[in-house]
């Protein structure tokens, strides 16, 4: 595996073998796709970071004032969340290989307004109340610097285009591979490349955004023309606008997929999709049950039992009691640790 050296130019699909015939040189967008989302649910897994929030200052700090419409809000966002993260796990569950390619179209958003709405309730215990979304990334991404996460999902980048850089992610300078992710090295490595292609899209739909606004529109000092081309000064004016990519801009990838046609590449290619949606389902529990211990936190540990034990319907005696049991439920207890394992 080779060491990038050059964080000018990173290949999207690098490595592609010359023996490949047609058919799987068009699955390999999808691949690298599944890579990326396996390389995270590998590094959450098997990373030597720690996973617990217990030893996390910014969450034994965490406390809020709730009012009882405080209480019924943060109840109708989680209900959201668990109600899409249902879904998800049904289509997981009941589909066949066949359907399970065919569901992409929906199970992409699903997993990440399951995530969106667990993160949403976070944002609100901590007087942060919106729905908008570039608002709600823009806040997890402060979060993840703070250290609000644990370290195991802490990585991020920053810095304009053309000069990125990777923070808690040691392994992910080496050149990713086309291959599903069997060491942590490969783990971080698809990882960084994933940052970094969707701090490159973020770049430049915001210089694209700014030049077609006349008012914001970066002009040759000489002309006043528009200018076409940007130098590194440039690219440094709208590093502010960026704010930090993270995981959290990562899954909002599955939104940008799910609304255009290159979904079409996923659906006809030759990848595991069962691997897919397994992958996505463990990262979704993950981040809900981080989210959820918040949650619990700022309501009571009692006040947030009860309002799993009046669950609707669909959800009673489901993934939300085991990963209160598992995962946030420990967190509460002396000296116990916060579980991985992901409830079936």
């Amino acid at each position: 595996m080779k060491k990038v050296t050059d964080e000018n130019v990173i290949p999207l699909f690098p490595e592609e073998p010359q023996t490949q015939d047609s058919a799987w040189r068009k699955s390999i967008p999808a691949q690298v796709f599944l890579n990326y989302f396996f390389a995270i649910n590998y590094h959450i897994n098997h990373s030597q970071e720690t996973a617990t929030l217990q030893n996390q200052v910014f969450f034994r700090q965490h406390a809020a004032d709730l009012t009882e419409q405080d209480l019924q809000a943060l109840t109708k966002m989680l209900h959201n969340s668990w109600s899409t993260e249902y879904a998800l796990r049904a289509t997981a569950e009941l589909g066949d290989e066949t359907y399970l390619r065919n569901a992409l179209h929906w199970t992409f958003p699903q997993a990440y307004y399951a995530v969106f709405a667990g993160l949403q309730a976070f944002l609100y215990t901590l007087g942060i109340k919106t729905n908008q979304e570039a608002v709600i990334r823009r806040e997890a991404g402060r979060l993840v610097v703070k250290n609000a996460y644990s370290r195991t999902i802490g990585f991020y980048a920053a810095g304009p285009y053309h000069d990125f850089s990777i923070h808690r992610l040691p392994l992910a300078g080496y050149k990713a591979g086309l291959q599903i992710a069997g060491k942590e090295i490969e783990a971080q490595a698809q990882i960084g490349q994933f940052l970094r292609t969707t701090r490159k899209l973020a770049a430049t739909t915001i210089r694209q955004q700014v030049q077609n606004n006349p008012a914001t529109a970066i002009r040759s000092s000489k002309t006043g023309q528009v200018l076409d081309k940007w130098s590194a000064q440039h690219w440094q004016q709208i590093t502010w606008r960026m704010g930090y990519t993270t995981l959290f801009d990562l899954l909002s990838r599955l939104r940008i997929s799910s609304s255009h046609k290159e979904i079409d590449r996923f659906v006809e290619a030759q990848i595991d999709f069962r691997l897919f949606h397994e992958s996505l389902l463990e990262i979704v529990s993950y981040l809900n049950g981080i989210h959820e211990s918040y949650v619990a936190k700022a309501m009571g540990i009692e006040k947030y039992r009860q309002l799993v034990q009046e669950l609707p319907p669909h959800l009673q005696n489901s993934f939300v009691e085991a990963r209160l049991k598992t995962q946030v439920g420990p967190l509460f207890q002396g000296g116990a640790t916060l579980q991985l394992a992901v409830a079936a």
